[in-house]
This record gives C-alpha cells, structure tokens and sequence, in this order.
C-alpha cells in the first residue's frame, strides 16, 4: 500500500521533491496543486473543512491559495467515477440487504 502525493482532480503523481508553490498546477489536467483538497490538513468534517485552527478561511478549496499551513497530503488515489453518490450507496446498501 504505497501512498503518494497527487492531483486531487486527476490523480497525476507529484514526483517533485518539497511543495508546490502556488502557481504549480498538474501536468496532466492544469489543476491548481497548492490548494485545500491537496493539504493534509483539510477535512470536510471539520470547521472551515481545515483542521489547522490558526489558518485562515479559503472559500474556493479547489482554488491555488496562500496558506502557509499548507503540507501535501500523501495518500492512495481514488478515481472519482468510482466513489458512489450518497443516494446511489443508500439504494446499494438496500438492495444487498433485501437480496434484489
């Protein structure tokens, strides 16, 4: 299980050492890489969807910002084709439990 750092968007691989500054955008999809849903510290369930208390507020998390908090997360890359919808699970996870 090998975690790495990647677009949050298309999940290209970062093989550049240190952080991206913050006009680096991906190589593949032109995605900004300095941005809240790359940062390790960024959690949707949370306040603010950040977990460093001291940074502030960023609106577009998508979006390159300057958050000197900012450390690239390492982690497995997940295709979002592939992750279900709330509604989608729901209706899976009835119909696995009354057999359709």
């Amino acid at each position: 299980m090998n975690l790495t750092r990647h677009c949050h968007h298309c999940g290209e691989p970062w093989t550049i050492s240190g952080q991206p500054g913050r006009g680096e955008v991906c190589m593949k999809c032109r995605a900004d890489l300095r941005c809240c849903l790359n940062c390790q510290s960024h959690d949707p369930r949370v306040a603010q969807q950040c977990r460093a208390r001291r940074a502030e507020p960023v609106l577009e998390k998508a979006a390159g910002n300057f958050c000197e908090y900012f450390e690239f997360a390492r982690r497995h890359w997940e295709p979002r084709a592939v992750k279900l919808s709330r509604e989608d699970a729901a209706r899976a996870h009835l119909k696995k439990l009354f057999g359709d």
